[in-house]
């Protein structure tokens, strides 16, 4: 038996190991950077409904209200399909001079500075990045994603 002769499908058997690992690598890619777009979205998100909010009085429960639709629908009204797979208003957490004095308004001779932050996700209710192979990339929460500006006097 020749050399040649024992070397038969061998090219084959490499083509499929092969096809499989580069396959899964692609998948990989391809969902983390799903993962990185879904991030930068919620994170873009985030800084537009804070952007809102530093317009506007502290505590008005109107704006608030709208900054949480700015940032699970893009807009105030909160019209259309959410920025996000399962992105809802219940994510987003608005925190500001009247609901956290102690952290969002300087205390002493200064001029007072207001801040307000809005936070998606966190501990208690995070978003979760489904995946869609999940044999390559399993589904898993994001952090929280939060953004802070000065707040109009």
């Amino acid at each position: 038996m020749s050399l040649r002769q024992r070397q038969k499908g061998v090219a084959l058997i490499e083509l499929g190991i092969t096809i499989v690992v580069l396959v899964t690598i692609v998948f990989g890619i391809t969902e983390f950077g799903r993962a990185i777009y879904q991030y930068n979205t919620l994170a873009k998100a985030t800084r537009d409904a804070v952007r809102y909010l530093s317009t506007k009085a502290p505590g008005d429960a109107t704006a608030i209200a709208e900054a949480r639709c700015f940032a699970v629908f893009g807009n105030p009204a909160c019209t259309g399909s959410p920025l996000a797979s399962g992105l809802t208003t219940a994510m987003v957490a608005v925190c500001d001079a009247s609901s956290c004095a102690a952290t969002h308004q300087s205390q002493g001779s200064a001029p007072v500075i207001n801040l307000v932050t809005v936070t998606i996700g966190g501990a208690s209710n995070p978003y979760t990045f489904n995946s869609i192979v999940q044999f390559v990339v399993p589904s898993f929460a994001f952090g929280s994603i939060s953004a802070s500006m000065r707040q109009v006097l």
